[in-house]
């Protein structure tokens, strides 16, 4: 199916202010896939389709994932919301013929986070966080000028701000993948500048 066929269609079904972050997730998605040398045709894809399924009813989220021999953990049981990532994959694939596993992927992970993300992966799950049409997440505008630079930083940080804000008002809702997701970029980002520590004392004792 042909992107504008799919932007019609996706338009119909969601909420006028959902497909208005949808559209700025495509901007920001296609940005950032310039700047990081991604495939922009995939970003533009997967972000379009990243909340595609948004509009179900939280049963039929849960309901369609256990028709598909998905994994619903005890998080998202409590807060069914968090379904329409995996849920919008299986739309992707099978309402709108998205057959690409990169971006059926990205769309997948793209609410919780995983450990060791691809640059499309966390394409999606930072635009997803800081498109212009947000305005109530913590750090903005950091954020955004940081993901220009350092894509593995800001996957970090809003995760760890993901994680602070969940354990103090929703701590039920905390899926396990985003915990261990922070941790993994936490390291990663500690361990890379450790190694930037230590090239710049070699140099410097050159």
């Amino acid at each position: 199916m042909k992107y504008k066929k799919i932007q019609n269609e996706v338009k119909a079904s969601l909420k006028k202010s959902r497909f208005q972050h949808t559209m700025g997730v495509v901007k920001t998605a296609v940005q950032l896939a310039e700047i990081y040398g991604c495939d922009r045709k995939k970003a533009k894809y997967a972000a379009l389709l990243h909340d595609c399924a948004k509009h179900l009813p939280d049963p039929d989220k849960i309901e369609m994932c256990r028709k598909n021999n998905l994994p619903v953990s005890q998080a998202e049981m409590e807060n069914p919301s968090l379904l329409h990532a995996k849920c919008g994959a299986i739309l992707a694939r099978e309402t709108y013929g998205i057959e690409d596993e990169d971006i059926l992927h990205a769309i997948t992970v793209h609410t919780t986070g995983v450990p060791d993300m691809s640059f499309l992966d966390q394409i999606i799950f930072v635009a997803d966080y800081i498109e212009p049409g947000r305005d109530s997440a913590p750090h903005l505008d950091e954020l955004w000028k940081m993901a220009l630079t350092d894509l593995d930083r800001t996957t970090w940080r809003i995760l760890e701000d993901t994680v602070s804000y969940l354990s103090e008002n929703h701590a039920s809702h905390m899926d396990p993948t985003t915990v261990a997701a922070c941790q993994f970029y936490r390291e990663k980002y500690a361990e890379r500048r450790h190694t930037d520590h230590q090239d710049e004392a070699s140099v410097k004792s050159n």
